[in-house]
Order: structure tokens, then C-alpha cells, then sequence
């Protein structure tokens, strides 16, 4: 009696081995019943087909096909786990003929619900076909999907220039990358097609903007009213005489941000950060900031020069050499700032609160 060992086309694990007797459709039953699969073709090591069984020998190594070409095991994508029993193993997709290398863990643990991750979370559950060379086939649009890969990689979203927005977001939508697909509804939305960030916008008003990247995109005079901006970073953004009337930026960056004669009233811009280590300077000179809460933000330097900041709270904020001069700060809460070498020159600082101030404020900041 003659023994084999059976592994399933492309794989060297999970080997079942059995005895070979009858007829090959005999030996293609068993195959079928030992590894789970419908059995069509065997193989032997080196991918030659084996349709006479008088021509296996005892103790091959067979691999059984349900049609599919013979894959090389080596090409096998070897399942590996860390410490927490995340998939890292490497594997290859074919994506409407193009190439992509990458782990399984990148296609899994962002978005861990999307199809994307259902046919790679365990290997081989949804039967993905191959090629010749191992990799998997998947007929889509490679160019719309390399930013999703992108995206799995290191959840920023960065389209090329000549990439239609729209096709990626409808591979977004295809794949289940929920998050990111309402990334690219909002991008359309306000009418961007990243990465070309000199165009300028309107009306955006209560749109959902929050965590975007939104550097250097121009929104001069643009009505922002009670958009959802937080953790967005705008820096180097221009919001000159923009309507930020009610919009919730907390958590913003705002380093090097133009702001002048925009209209922030009620806004909430806590724990933002306009700082930038290289030196530019955060500019909001005449901007309309009446009742907003900045509370606990980085503001060294900036510039709120003749800036309307009536009733707005400023609690334990980073002041230190800011230009006030001219600055309305009636009942304005500065409690907690650093004021050190700020310019208040002309401020109108009527029924501001200055408690608990970490360095105390000299006359020459404030005289005219």
C-alpha cells in the first residue's frame, strides 16, 4: 500500500496523509474529504499534473487543486502573529493586473469590519483566487485603490494629482472603509481634490471637517459657520474675513494660520495650537472673536492686534509676546495666562479677570 502526504494548492501546512488505492477520481474523493476543498487536479512538487495514479510513488508530496493552476508553495504566505495575535504576515494582491506588497495586518486592523478585512482577517476563509505567481486577484481599479492601501497604512489620505476623488471613493465604499469613505464625501463636498490646496472655497457651513488635512488650503471669505474642525490641522491655512461664526475648532493646529478680520464669534478654540517652532507667526489682526472659548491654547507670538475678544475665555493660556495693542479684552478671562513680554498698548482691558497669572504684567505692556 502507497502513502501521500496532501496539502492544498500553493500551501505546506496543514498536510493530510492517506493511502492511495483505486482509481485517481478515488484518491481525488478522499482529497476532497480530508482537506475541505472540491478536488479537481494533483500536482506533484514541481507542478507537473498527475493524471495516472500509477504515476505517484509512495510517500509524495501531491498538491490538490479545484482547477486552479499549480502555485509554488513557496510563494505561500507564511501566518505569523505578535504578541497580541496580530496577523503580520506578508502577502502580495493583484489589483486589475498591478502588484501590491504589503501585510495582512495593514489590510485588517485599521477598518476591521470592511470586506476588505473579512477576506484576509483568516487565511483563505472567502477562497481568493490566485495567480500564477501567488498573489491574490482582485478585479478592481489599481488607481483608485493605492490610496486606500495608503490610507490602511498610515490613515492619512493622500490622493495624487490626476486621481479622480470619486473613483477612490467609490473603491472606499466597495471595500468597507466606512471612516474613509466619509473622509472623501466631505472632501467632495466641500469641492477639494487633494492634493491641490491653492483652490479656494465658499460654502461649506456645518460641514463635518474634523481631523482633515487642510493645510495651506485657501479659505478666504469662506462661510464656516458651525463647521466641525476639531483636531483638523489648517496650518498655514488663510481664513482671512471667513465665517467661523459657531464653529467647534478644539484640538485644532493652527500654526502660521491667517485669520484676519474673520468673524469667530462663539467659537470654540480650546486647547488649539498656533505656535510654529520655525518662527511664523500665527495672524489673527481684526478678527471677531467675541465669547470664544480658547482655553488652555498655545499661543506664543500670535498676533490679535485690534482683535475683538469682549466676554472670551482665555484661561491658562500661552500669551507670552503676543501683540494685544489695541485689543478689545473687556471681561475677557485671563486667568492662568502667561503674559510675559505680550504688548497690551491701547487694550481695552475693562472688567478683565488677570488671576493667578504666572509672571506678573508691567506697566510698559500696557502703557501707550
Amino acid at each position: 500500500m502507497r502513502r501521500v502526504t496532501l496539502f492544498v494548492n500553493g500551501t505546506s501546512n496543514n498536510g493530510k496523509v492517506v493511502a492511495v488505492y483505486g482509481t485517481l477520481s478515488d484518491l481525488l474523493s478522499v482529497a476532497s474529504n480530508k482537506l475541505g476543498i472540491k478536488a479537481s487536479c494533483l500536482y506533484n512538487g514541481k507542478g507537473g499534473l498527475i493524471d495516472d495514479i500509477a504515476l505517484i510513488r509512495d510517500d509524495d508530496v501531491l498538491y490538490v487543486s479545484e482547477g486552479d493552476p499549480f502555485i509554488d508553495p513557496q510563494h505561500e504566505v507564511r501566518v505569523t502573529s505578535d504578541q497580541h495575535g496580530a496577523h503580520t504576515d506578508w502577502l502580495t494582491l493583484n489589483i486589475g493586473g498591478r502588484l501590491f506588497t504589503t501585510t495582512r495586518s495593514t489590510l485588517v486592523s485599521k477598518e476591521p469590519e470592511s470586506m476588505l478585512a473579512h477576506m484576509f482577517s483568516e487565511k483563505d476563509v472567502w477562497g481568493n483566487k490566485r495567480d500564477k505567481h501567488g498573489a491574490y486577484l482582485i478585479d478592481r481599479s489599481p488607481e483608485y485603490f493605492e490610496p486606500i492601501l495608503n490610507y490602511l497604512r498610515h490613515g492619512q489620505l493622500i490622493v495624487n494629482e490626476g486621481i479622480n476623488i470619486r473613483g477612490v471613493l467609490e473603491e472606499a465604499r466597495f471595500f468597507g472603509i466606512e471612516q474613509l469613505a466619509e473622509q472623501l464625501e466631505v472632501i467632495i463636498k466641500v469641492g477639494t481634490t487633494l492634493p491641490f490646496r491653492e483652490r479656494s472655497f465658499s460654502a461649506v457651513s456645518g460641514a463635518d471637517l474634523s481631523r482633515l488635512d487642510l493645510r495651506y488650503i485657501n479659505f478666504k471669505m469662506a462661510n464656516l459657520s458651525r463647521c466641525n474642525l476639531t483636531h483638523a490641522n489648517l496650518c498655514c491655512s488663510n481664513l482671512e474675513r471667513a465665517d467661523l461664526s459657531g464653529a467647534n475648532m478644539d484640538g485644532a493646529n493652527l500654526q502660521g494660520v491667517k485669520m484676519l478680520c474673520c468673524n469667530a464669534e462663539g467659537a470654540s478654540l480650546k486647547g488649539c495650537n498656533f505656535e510654529d517652532p520655525s518662527g511664523l507667526k500665527a495672524n489673527l489682526e481684526g478678527a471677531n472673536l467675541k465669547g470664544v472659548d480658547m482655553e488652555g491654547s498655545q499661543m506664543t507670538g500670535i498676533n490679535l492686534r485690534v482683535a475683538t475678544l469682549k466676554n472670551a475665555k482665555l484661561k491658562n493660556c500661552n500669551l507670552r509676546g503676543a501683540t494685544l495693542a489695541g485689543t478689545d479684552l473687556e471681561n475677557c478671562d485671563l486667568s492662568g495666562c502667561d503674559l510675559q513680554e505680550a504688548n497690551l498698548r491701547g487694550s481695552n482691558v475693562k472688567g478683565a479677570i488677570f488671576e493667578e497669572m504666572l509672571t506678573p504684567l508691567h506697566m510698559s505692556q500696557s502703557v501707550r
